[in-house]
């Protein structure tokens, strides 16, 4: 009998639905696989066990009662740790919030949890979702799953910020789990574990009560095993939610039940910027095979231009520090989270004074090296004198780049790209030289600033034997087309590799 952890939501769902097994016999088969596998990994932050039992009690007494069980019927996922959740810990993976219990639910997180749910813990990830390598993280790194070939033991970034989220679904220790992405932390860490994992159009899911980064970039979504469990998992996630200004108030489409990889009639572009200069080799050629895969599939493959792509990376990194320095002004150390009070004496006496005080003090220890030096830029280019030098620049740049877009969608329906310039580095390779750091987010960026749903789907293996991902971009609201184009490469690179257990 095939292990129940090597079940993904489709799996799961349907074996519970169909009485091949119970949902508490899932729920405690992953409960075990989160407790022998944490130590080694740090994915979870928080384990929720019970969550999990209970939620799988709730679906097995539905069933046994001749009741409609819901998409996500039995599934134990991951909480990514930026989301709410009513009576456990919800951090950011940040010092400031340790010990943060909110008395309310993320509207995401109760719409899995209305879909039948359980939540195994609190998800591992970047600080404030500020990293590409969950190095950032106040509780420690995540470690990925994955290993070199050559048979070096040196640890590997599982990506970031959804680090978490992308070595638990690769361990086999999450059926899936959820993740943000801002700038490519849904795709990127999919792409360097071997998953499969969906950024929806801006204000397809709710951002209530998911911690804020960049409030118009963030955007939540499914890191699954492959393209139906992504389309299942972002069916129970999205929807209208007028407590989210920013929701799309729009019919939320059975993208599962239209799922189809024949692409005929489909036309595909091939960005020609996204070739850069000294791109690796490995991720070239697998980008080369993705264009033969979607051919084969039906589809035609056309040229096209994304001019401004080259100025994407600067301008993604002067908005979003520049939100996240609004954004994380709350943390004051007044209302929730860390207090830090200050060294007696060392204010001036004056009571405005020792409140500023102990603002400084409180950030200083709460908040660390990334989110400050990202704070630190975004205040830099707000302030007066170079918010229109850099902050208003940085938005003319990112009006060009989604009318590229548009403009690309005016001759294809979908875009292909890889999904990061190399495979995943090993942890402490790129953590000394941030703009190194910057660039892994290269080919993820653009789509962020332009607010459209990309995906990325795994494509094979590098010579290194780690995971290798592509990219698809498709129009705002067309998740569709996306998905469609990565079930046609998943049928086609028959990708089944998975870690071999070392932990």
């Amino acid at each position: 009998m095939t292990e129940l952890t090597d079940l993904g939501i489709k799996a799961i769902r349907d074996g519970v639905v169909g009485g091949s097994f119970t949902a508490v016999e899932v729920a405690e088969a992953f409960n075990a696989a989160v407790a022998a596998a944490n130590p080694a990994l740090n994915a979870f932050i928080v384990t929720t066990p019970d969550h999990a039992l209970d939620a799988a009690r709730r679906v097995d007494a539905q069933r046994s009662a001749g009741e409609t069980l819901g998409a996500m019927a039995g599934v134990p996922i991951g909480m990514k740790d930026l989301f709410a959740t009513k009576g456990v810990q919800t951090t950011a993976a940040s010092h400031i919030l340790e010990g943060f219990v909110p008395p309310y639910e993320s509207t995401v997180s109760q719409k899995l949890w209305d879909a039948g749910a359980g939540m195994l813990g609190k998800l591992n990830l970047d600080q404030f979702a500020m990293g590409s390598s969950n190095e950032t993280s106040y509780f420690g790194n995540v470690i990925s799953p994955w290993r070199r070939a050559d048979g070096g033991n040196a640890p590997l970034a599982p990506g970031g910020s959804s680090g978490g989220s992308s070595a638990a679904v690769a361990a086999r220790i999450a059926a899936a789990a959820t993740g943000t992405d801002t700038g490519g932390s849904i795709r990127q860490p999919a792409a360097f574990t071997g998953i499969t994992g969906i950024k929806p159009t801006y204000g397809r899911c709710s951002r209530w009560g998911v911690v804020a980064f960049a409030s118009s970039l963030d955007q939540a979504g499914p890191m699954a095993r492959d393209v139906t469990d992504c389309a299942i998992m972002l069916g129970a996630m999205a929807g209208f939610d007028p407590k989210d200004a920013t929701s799309l108030d729009l019919p939320v489409p059975d993208w599962a039940g239209a799922l189809n990889a024949d692409l005929r009639g489909v036309k595909v572009g091939i960005p020609r910027e996204y070739r850069m200069d000294g791109m690796d080799a490995d991720v070239a050629a697998s980008w080369d095979q993705g264009i033969a895969w979607l051919k084969d599939a039906g589809a035609e493959v056309i040229d096209i231009s994304l001019p401004h792509t080259h100025h994407a990376l600067p301008a993604y990194y002067i908005i979003a520090p520049a939100e996240a320095s609004s954004n994380l002004a709350r943390y004051d150390g007044v209302r929730y989270g860390l207090r830090e009070l200050p060294e007696p004496g060392s204010g001036s006496g004056t009571s405005g004074a020792g409140l500023q005080d102990m603002y400084a003090a409180t950030r200083a220890a709460g908040f660390g090296d990334e989110v400050k030096r990202r704070i630190l830029i975004g205040t830099y280019v707000l302030s007066a004198g170079f918010y229109d030098a850099y902050y208003t620049q940085a938005q003319k740049v990112r009006a060009l780049i989604a009318r590229d877009f548009e403009r690309a969608f005016e001759r294809c329906d979908v875009i292909l790209a890889p999904t990061c310039p190399t495979a995943a580095f090993g942890l402490g390779e790129k953590s000394a030289d941030p703009l190194a750091m910057y660039l892994n987010d290269v080919f993820a960026v653009p789509a962020s600033l332009a607010g459209l749903p990309a995906m990325s789907v795994p494509a094979g293996l590098n010579r290194e034997g780690l995971p290798l991902g592509l990219q698809l971009i498709g129009r705002a609201f067309d998740e569709q087309s996306v998905l469609n184009a990565g079930l046609a490469i998943e049928q086609r690179a028959g990708f089944n590799a998975k870690p071999e257990t070392w932990w």
